[in-house]
């Protein structure tokens, strides 16, 4: 068996995580301040946060470099709308609103996060 754990380097580590949670409902499993792995209500890691130039790793290092270049996060959910009313209810920005993408044929919008992750939110599919 093969997981990926997704690890994102973000600038403080309580905030983003709480964040993730607001928006998503997902909980920390395990962690600190220089680190979060967060999970499902199956308790299956989704994403994990990482403090900004802890741990020496090399693509983790550099907190001048602009976050998320060549990154989506696509987040597939089964209640689209209830994501979207978390949105606007926080007054988060919104990139995209919710639209047909007309290459999965399946409704979604886009968001940033706090570090500047860009976020699809998507109608849960299989390929």
């Amino acid at each position: 068996m093969i997981k990926l754990d997704p690890i994102l380097a973000v600038h403080d580590v309580e905030s983003s995580a709480r964040w993730y949670g607001q928006l998503f409902g997902f909980k920390r499993a395990h962690g600190g301040t220089d680190f979060a792995a967060l999970v499902t209500e199956h308790d299956e890691i989704i994403l994990c946060l990482h403090r900004w130039g802890e741990h020496q790793h090399p693509s983790l290092s550099d907190p001048n470099i602009p976050s998320g270049n060549g990154l989506l996060l696509y987040f597939k959910t089964e209640d689209i709308e209830a994501v979207r009313k978390k949105v606007g209810m926080k007054g988060w920005h919104v990139e995209e609103e919710i639209h047909l993408n007309p290459n999965s044929l399946k409704m979604e919008f886009s968001i940033k996060d706090p570090d500047g992750y860009f976020l699809t939110i998507t109608e849960y599919h299989t390929y």
